[in-house]
């Protein structure tokens, strides 16, 4: 809606640009990381192999001397498979818990050659001004916004503030509703007292209206004054609104649209944007324990969970159970760091939600290149990585290195054409002035 647009270039505050925290860095190279720790171990050193006939008359005497059939055997096979399946699903548990634990312990020593530790989460809100906090910092910048324009702009402030300030979107949906309906009335009947009065003590008020934040200050800037009636002997409050501006029926219908049309001002996850020369390091990350939606508590609950299950029941995992556990796996993790190497080994950083489209991770890699036209493909541990899944599908969480590769035809018919100049820079002048060693 233009009306909300202009409302934001007119009201943007001078905020000083903030960021939280010095960096740090690593120095105990020794130290499992969230990318290493969820590696399988080494392959072990392969046995030799017997005969089949040696292995046939092993098996035949074993069920002599256990008194198995071949189906009992089957059957011991079965829960064999199982065991091995939950063994495996266990080791898993452990190393994420590993993970966890080494994340909430803090950062270690400080060494030169380490990578710097990503201190926090900031947030940014690029329609209100520069400045990029803390999640609950940045909820108390938009919210002292809204407070220092409510007297110059009330009707479009207010409507701002019942779509920011309140968390329940299903309660914010029914309080505007409601509103609508009641301006819809007055907009009918502009004569009407009845139409004109809110009682305050109504259910409809107290449950739909009242609990929204920002609701008084629409009602006021709709032109409704809190009075006090008496009703059977008893003063009570109403929200009254008189005759004379409940006949400018073209004022209130803006006012409706103004209130339908308006739109959260939500905070956006700040890349913090990092860039690197080439270094050996590349793989070595110390995580925030923002990043984690899971404590390690929490792992060794459901590890135990699991594994009672199993002890207790002995029973074979469906699919379905399957899938919610892997649904479990997924939600672990909030938020991802992400560093890209480019063909000239130079790492671009970006810290991106776990349930974000990989297509973000494209987006932010071809608005930093010199060149954002040439076609490009990024992979991790060899495979293509698809643009359609989320972070947390892709299991690029809590932190990766993925590499940029070009489409080597078009290179080479750009070289043929522009010569050594074609294998230049790969990322803007102004992104790489920020380059960092790790």
């Amino acid at each position: 809606m233009a009306a909300i647009k202009r409302f934001f270039q007119k009201r943007k505050l001078d905020v000083t640009f903030k960021r939280a925290g010095d960096g740090h860095r690593l120095k105990d190279e020794s130290r499992s990381t969230p990318h290493t720790a969820m590696r399988e171990p080494g392959r072990p050193v392969p046995r030799q192999e017997t005969s089949t006939e040696a292995r046939k008359a092993a098996e035949a005497a074993l069920m002599r001397t256990q008194g198995q059939n071949p189906r009992k055997s089957a059957g011991v096979s079965q829960r064999a498979k199982m065991k091995q399946e939950m063994e495996s699903e266990m080791r898993k548990q452990e190393q994420s818990i590993a993970v966890a634990e080494a994340a909430r312990a803090g950062p270690a020593k400080v060494e030169l050659d380490s990578a710097p530790v990503l201190s926090q989460i900031l947030y940014s809100c690029p329609e209100l001004g520069p400045a990029v906090l803390p999640k609950n910092e940045i909820e108390n910048y938009i919210e002292e916004f809204l407070l220092k324009q409510i007297a110059e702009e009330p009707e479009m402030t207010s409507a701002l503030m019942i779509h920011t300030l309140n968390k329940d979107k299903e309660k914010v949906r029914i309080g505007i509703e409601t509103l609508v309906k009641i301006l819809g009335n007055i907009i009918a009947n502009p004569g009407e007292e009845k139409y004109r009065k809110i009682r305050l003590t109504t259910k409809a008020f107290s449950e739909k209206i009242e609990p929204l934040r920002g609701s008084d200050e629409f009602l006021q800037a709709a032109g409704f004054n809190m009075m006090s009636q008496l009703v059977n002997e008893t003063e009570e409050n109403f929200y009254v609104m008189d005759e004379g501006m409940a006949q400018d029926t073209e004022r209130l219908n803006g006012l409706k649209e103004v209130l339908l049309a308006a739109e959260p001002i939500r905070p956006q996850l700040d890349r913090a944007l990092k860039v690197y020369h080439p270094s050996q390091q590349a793989s070595k990350f110390d995580i925030p324990n923002e990043f984690y939606n899971i404590s390690p508590e929490e792992i060794k609950k459901e590890q135990q969970r699991r594994q009672d299950a199993v002890d207790k029941l002995g029973m074979l995992r469906t699919k379905a159970m399957r899938e919610r556990d892997e649904l479990r796996e997924l939600r672990k993790y909030r938020f991802t760091l992400i560093r890209v190497r480019m063909p000239n080994g130079v790492l671009l950083q970006g810290t991106f939600k776990a349930q974000e489209k990989v297509s973000s991770l494209f987006s932010f890699v071809r608005e930093n290149l010199a060149i954002d036209w040439i076609p490009f493909q990024l992979l991790s541990v060899g495979q293509k990585l698809e643009e359609a899944d989320t972070f947390a599908e892709a299991g690029l969480v809590p932190a990766v290195v993925v590499t940029l590769t070009w489409d080597q035809a078009l290179m080479a018919d750009l070289k043929a054409q522009q010569g050594a100049g074609a294998e230049g820079a790969i990322l803007k002048p102004e992104i790489m002035s920020l380059i960092e060693t790790l």
